[in-house]
């Protein structure tokens, strides 16, 4: 690990202070009975769980999944005639070439603001979508204005996804590995990931009930779990670019 860890500060960087704290830390962790459960409650544990369970169950409830597995059933509802094609377009975007540039921002901007621009935008988008179909209910199908309404809506779908892969996409689970305590990690992050995907599991059922109730409203209520994940990035994340999973750790002490 020492190695690695010269390699990754650099050659001429004296990492000796750093190797002290991660042996510290390890062996801190080592001497420590298999956590219980019911130990997560503790004061020390607490706001790195709900930081981080809360990035990962906020990420789902702003209806990704709902939009990506039903992309193609929206694009129809919003006049969208090659449907298929437009929502191969979306995985592309989504999957490859926003991924790859939050890749490459994450060390250089950092997480908190790159989440703070992601949820921003994913808010944004979610709200011009949902105007749209608002104003598509009282425009005719063969009019001009129908036309206009629709190309909009894609490219503010296009935008949304681009946001959330901006940021919400990745960094939750970035941050959660970073704030989680070694001797929690496994328990806690097993915990988290089972909340994420729960939350997947009743955003996806409930998708297509709550697009034929009303997508407009389906929309509106996405975008009101994006605004409220704004607000909670500025008050309650911290950056955590440049810092060390130690320092990390003990300012939550």
């Amino acid at each position: 690990f020492e190695t690695s860890l010269q390699v990754l500060r650099g050659f001429e960087t004296d990492i000796t202070s750093e190797v002290n704290d991660i042996k510290r830390a390890v062996t801190s962790a080592n001497k420590r009975a298999a956590i219980r459960f019911q130990e997560l409650n503790q004061k020390k544990f607490r706001m790195p769980l709900i930081l981080g369970i809360g990035l990962l169950v906020l990420q789902q409830l702003s209806g990704i999944n709902a939009i990506l597995f039903y992309a193609s059933s929206i694009f129809k509802a919003a006049g969208i005639t090659n449907s298929d094609l437009a929502t191969s377009g979306l995985g592309g975007i989504q999957q490859v070439l926003a991924t790859l540039v939050t890749t490459w921002l994450l060390d250089r901007a950092g997480r908190r603001i790159l989440l703070i621009i992601s949820s921003a935008g994913m808010t944004i988008s979610l709200l011009a979508v949902a105007v749209i179909f608002f104003i598509k209910d009282t425009v005719s199908q063969d009019s001009h204005m129908y036309y206009i309404l629709s190309m909009v809506s894609l490219l503010a779908i296009v935008a949304y996804v681009i946001a959330f892969s901006f940021g919400m996409g990745a960094i939750p689970w970035v941050i959660m590995s970073e704030i989680l305590p070694v001797s929690i990690k496994s328990l806690a992050g097993s915990f988290a990931t089972l909340a994420n995907w729960l939350t997947s599991f009743g955003i996806t059922m409930t998708a297509n009930l709550l697009l034929s109730w009303s997508a407009g409203g389906t929309f509106v209520s996405y975008m009101l779990v994006s605004a409220f994940t704004l607000v909670f990035v500025i008050l309650w994340v911290p950056e955590t670019k440049g810092r060390t999973l130690e320092e990390i750790q003990w300012s939550f002490r």
